[in-house]
């Protein structure tokens, strides 16, 4: 469990084809209780999912009073998403929102999201790996299937 100055944040996302239906998932641990949230969209891609996870992740943390002014660390199984928060979206910005090959960054909308939330709160970033036992990462991960699965019944 987290300690009583830090969030400890667990973050999945995923599609059941890429593009195709998808599902996020995160679990909020504070030290006392744990939060589960989820949602998911009926066409969309993995990286679309895992942006969202921590979006939806950060936003509630911003939403908590009790919470906003802790430690947030954030673990999540993409490296797209970590590597993207903490070391590419440098460069994105100073070249206008280009990749270094000069191409338009994709899902640009959600970078600027995340972005927004990480400039306001203490957040760190952790990479741990898909699909290893991690018992929250796993919860994350059947979060994620279940909105899947919600979704394909749409």
């Amino acid at each position: 469990m987290a300690q009583e100055d830090t969030i400890t944040i667990y973050t999945d996302g995923g599609c059941s084809g890429n593009p195709g239906p998808g599902g996020w998932g995160v679990v909020i641990i504070d030290g006392i209780q744990e939060a589960k949230l989820s949602g998911g969209e009926a066409a969309t891609t993995n990286n679309r999912m895992e942006l969202l996870a921590a979006i939806n992740a950060l936003e509630a943390v911003s939403q908590n009073s009790s919470w906003s002014t802790k430690k947030i660390c954030i673990y999540s199984d993409s490296q797209y998403v970590k590597n993207g928060i903490t070391s590419w979206i440098v460069n994105w910005k100073k070249n206008g929102w280009k990749t270094s090959s000069k191409k338009p960054v994709l899902n640009q909308d959600l970078w600027q999201r995340l972005d927004a939330l990480y400039q306001q709160l203490d957040v760190s970033w952790n990479w741990v790996k898909g699909h290893a036992g991690i018992t929250y990462n796993e919860v994350c991960d059947q979060l994620c299937q279940n909105e899947i699965r919600l979704q394909q019944q749409r």
